[in-house]
């Protein structure tokens, strides 16, 4: 790993008399940091892609500018962990700017103002953008798995996409190294294209998931704990999670991953990064070599226009967002957007498939009471478990299954409201309510899409945002590989719960609907728009996320993945953020860039 690389100081000294306060109420972060008139290197965005490769290259001795379009945030200070419903006048209900609950991690949404998107007509695609330090990995389900080797080589294997410049051996050292860095528990299967990793020990499943494990077991699904990265044991001077099962809040302790918490506070804490939040970047910049020399930005407080310059710039702000400020880059010498000689800049965009089942499950009624502590997410899922050869779909999915005494919303008015129980007031209608409290179990999908010619981004020619930016207008379309997935997840769902001696709560949706497929977007696992490849025809980066067309130019987010798998992304755009930060240290040290 490349730690042990120190960076060659420039021979110029890299110095200014201006200062910028960093404001955030965490301590390492509320310092004074020079303004250098040029960093070594620049990064748009600050999720898992931005904050790994922000922790790197600091801790490589680079001296790192990041920049971030939301405002500071800290899961330790800033989360609302061990707040109640009834703490709000709201309940704790959804906002415009926290879609998933009015205490949530999230800042964002798939409608921000002042920052709209566009899609084709008679289409839909809808994008979530988060706006606050750390992105996405304030709030995600902290699934963390990594690709398999028969991921990276798909198209040799069913003649469909295109396989990977690059292999899982390559990958595999930098997912050991996240593992070990970040900390993530699971179990050891030895399943050929679910690779064991380096894990903690998982938690024991509650008891809903039991009768789950039971039924996959009658099926033939293959049922197995949970990967996810939230730490059942200290690690790195982080304490171990205490099942508040409030994930999704941000974690008071640092138990579980955030960018935040485990990738930029020991980047700041090296004293070389410096962070400028509210910091919408509009292009990239070029030298009269065409080489990247920083970032152009507009300040969202004062909203004029800045820059930072930079030797080295890495983009890192989402698949879609970098897409749009490669296109929005646009020269003389490169007209159709910075990197995109090729044309493929926002082709080849996919999201995860998806879709959910929900069924009443009599034996969990009367239940005993009893503790269903746990983190906050499943103990169980269930990995890819069929061979496609047999199937009328060529990719598969994972299963991640909800319920119990965790969705007591779901829980309660499902199980009256279908069967009959409920009305009355005082004592009958309490004994109604723990009668059905827990007895809704569910299933989401997790599915492999295939890239098309007809899913992409390009820039809307008419519209801007508030700062006069073109926006995105987006393409899409499902192939029947994704709607006949989708329709054999509802029929597995459903026979699972059937399997439990439950009734499903909805009725088989039609193939006119997609058998329930979740729009494009609605996933949040947006991949592909600047792909890696070997051919500079048919691709932006190269195997090390490096631009074709612009060698100090790198994306470290989802833009350069292939193929979308039927796992998480998150670990690999983590294993990728930290291979590639290896290699951009190794190239300076070299003089190549």
């Amino acid at each position: 790993m490349p730690h042990a690389l120190l960076w060659p100081r420039p021979r110029a000294a890299l110095s200014s008399r201006a200062v910028s306060r960093q404001e955030s109420t965490t301590p390492t972060a509320a310092r004074l940091q020079p303004r250098r008139s040029v960093y070594d290197v620049a990064i748009v965005g600050s999720g898992a892609g931005g904050g790994m490769a922000a922790y790197m290259l600091t801790q490589a001795g680079a001296n790192v500018v990041l920049l971030e379009a939301g405002p500071m945030w800290n899961a330790v200070a800033d989360g609302a962990m061990l707040e109640w419903p009834y703490d709000s006048p709201r309940r704790g209900a959804a906002t415009a700017a926290r879609p998933f609950g009015e205490f949530d991690a999230c800042l964002g949404g798939w409608q921000l103002d002042g920052e709209p998107y566009t899609t084709a007509p008679g289409q839909r695609f809808d994008w979530w953008r988060a706006r606050m330090l750390g992105g996405r990995t304030n709030h995600w389900g902290r699934i963390s798995l990594r690709f398999g080797p028969d991921d990276f080589r798909r198209r040799s294997i069913d003649g469909l996409g295109d396989d990977w410049p690059i292999t899982y051996q390559d990958l595999a050292p930098y997912y050991d190294e996240v593992d070990r860095l970040v900390g993530v528990f699971g179990s050891m299967e030895g399943l050929p294209n679910h690779p064991d990793g380096v894990f903690l020990p998982p938690p024991r499943p509650r008891c809903y998931e039991l009768l789950i494990k039971q039924a996959c077991d009658r099926l033939g699904v293959r049922c197995i704990p949970s990967r996810l990265s939230i730490l059942t044991r200290p690690h790195h001077g982080r304490a171990a999670c205490h099942y508040c099962g409030q994930c999704n809040r941000g974690c008071k302790t640092n138990s579980n991953f955030s960018s935040p918490g485990v990738l930029i506070e020991p980047a700041l804490a090296t004293g070389r990064l410096t962070l400028i939040t509210n910091a919408m970047a509009r292009a990239v910049t070029t030298d009269d070599r065409g080489l990247a020399d920083g970032v152009a930005y507009i300040d969202k407080r004062t909203n004029r226009d800045a820059h930072v310059r930079s030797r080295i710039v890495v983009l890192a702000a989402s698949a879609c967002e970098s897409a749009r400020l490669l296109l929005n880059s646009a020269s003389t010498r490169a007209p159709h957007g910075l990197a995109n000689g090729s044309g493929v800049v926002g082709r080849y965009l996919t999201d995860t498939t998806g879709t959910d089942v929900s069924g009443y499950v009599p034996r969990l009624a009367d239940h005993v009471p009893h503790n269903e502590d746990g983190v906050g997410g499943s103990h169980l899922y269930m990995p890819w478990w069929l061979d496609n050869a047999t199937l009328d779909f060529p990719r598969g999915y994972h299963i991640e299954p909800w319920g119990g005494l965790r969705q007591p919303g779901y829980g309660i008015m499902n199980g009256i409201e279908q069967y009959g129980a409920g009305g009355g007031y005082g004592i009958a209608l309490k004994q109604e309510y723990r009668r059905a409290y827990g007895t809704l179990v569910g299933f989401s999908g997790r599915g492999e899409m295939i890239p098309n010619d007809d899913s992409y981004c390009e820039l809307d020619p008419e519209v801007v945002d508030r700062w006069g930016i073109p926006v995105l207008r987006f393409h899409w379309r499902w192939s029947d590989h994704e709607i006949n997935q989708v329709r054999h997840m509802q029929q597995t769902f459903r026979s699972l719960i059937a399997a439990m001696g439950g009734e499903v709560l909805s009725p088989m949706p039609s193939a006119g609907d997609g058998y329930g497929i979740a729009p494009g977007g609605r996933i949040i696992h947006e991949l592909g728009t600047t792909r890696m490849g070997a051919d500079a025809a048919r691709s932006v980066v190269n195997g090390w996320c490096q631009a074709h067309e612009v060698r100090n130019l790198f994306v470290a987010d989802g833009g350069p993945f292939v193929s979308q798998a039927d796992k998480n992304p998150t670990w690999t755009i983590l294993a990728l953020a930290m291979r590639t930060s290896g290699y951009i240290t190794a190239q300076r040290k070299a003089g190549a860039i």
